[in-house]
């Protein structure tokens, strides 16, 4: 248990057929709420940083929050880092300590695309690490990464061939999912999921978690969405945490960041163990 490699708690999700929360963190606070989150599940957990946030707070300090949050913790937890376009930020990452990564050159031409992240997969194996691949953009803008147009599917057989030739050791496909909140209810294509998986053999990542229903979430991973994306739901409760605090806070003339951190941490907390819950990943931990 502890800090183990990605692929090591994906493959064992697939195969018990369970869902991993992979949530992307904002700040110290809300990575260790979500720690938090998972021992008291004893759920395994994947914690996500966007390029954003590695810019915003540095590599060097989220890697020794990281380190610290993580020491003697006793269920499986993995650093992911998600939608990364630049790839002197997935090597900075890596060598800092990153488990594992998303390459997403999605705008790419899917030549150059494969091209390059077979080169990703051989720069994070010297580290140990593992790579998420990604050949369609997933609708949706997620911290300055992505757009909202709609991005051409592309046939199973291309999609086969990507997997099978880059060696990703988990693969993002668009399958009516989108980033941030739904406007209506998507209409998701379980059987693409289904077929890659029994093509490829290769968990899927589901992206675009925030707003599904139960229902679609256990139909997706009993199809083999291992390893499942929250990332909006994180910061809404975040931030509509602090907000109401904050209200009541200036009503009643009482400044205290401490109780302000604290509401914050319960909040996000129970959120994060709600997904574990959902995603039939509490009590999963070995």
């Amino acid at each position: 248990m502890g800090v183990v490699p990605l692929k090591e708690i994906v493959d064992r999700a697939m195969r018990e057929h369970y869902g991993v929360p992979a949530i992307n963190i904002v700040n110290d606070l809300t990575m260790e709420s979500v720690l938090a989150a998972a021992v008291e599940r004893r759920s395994p957990v994947i914690v996500q940083t966007s390029v954003k946030t590695v810019r915003s707070i540095r590599s060097d300090v989220l890697i020794a929050m990281w380190k610290a949050m993580t020491a003697g913790i006793e269920v499986p937890v993995s650093l992911h880092l998600d939608h990364c376009p630049d790839r002197a930020v997935i090597t900075e990452c890596l060598a800092k300590g990153w488990n594992s990564v998303l390459f997403d050159a999605s705008t790419l031409p899917v030549e150059e695309n494969l091209r390059q992240t077979i080169e990703v997969v051989a720069e994070a194996r010297a580290y140990g690490a593992h790579v998420e691949g990604e050949i369609e953009a997933i609708t949706g803008v997620e911290d300055g990464v992505g757009s909202d147009e709609a991005s051409h599917r592309q046939t199973l057989e291309t999609s086969v061939h990507f997997v099978e030739t880059s060696g990703v050791d988990v693969f993002a496909p668009s399958i009516g999912n989108a980033h941030g909140v739904y406007s209506a209810e998507p209409h998701l294509d379980g059987q693409r999921v289904s077929d890659i998986v029994a093509a490829t053999g290769v968990p899927i990542a589901l992206h675009g978690g925030t707003g599904l229903t139960d229902a679609q979430f256990t139909d997706l991973i009993a199809r083999g969405c291992a390893k499942v994306n929250v990332s909006t739901a994180l910061k809404i409760t975040y931030m509509t945490s602090n907000l109401a605090f904050l209200r009541e806070a200036e009503t009643q003339g009482k400044w205290d960041p401490p109780s302000l951190f604290k509401h914050v941490a319960a909040d996000v907390t129970a959120m994060a163990a709600g997904y574990a819950d959902r995603f039939g990943s509490s009590g999963r931990a070995w």
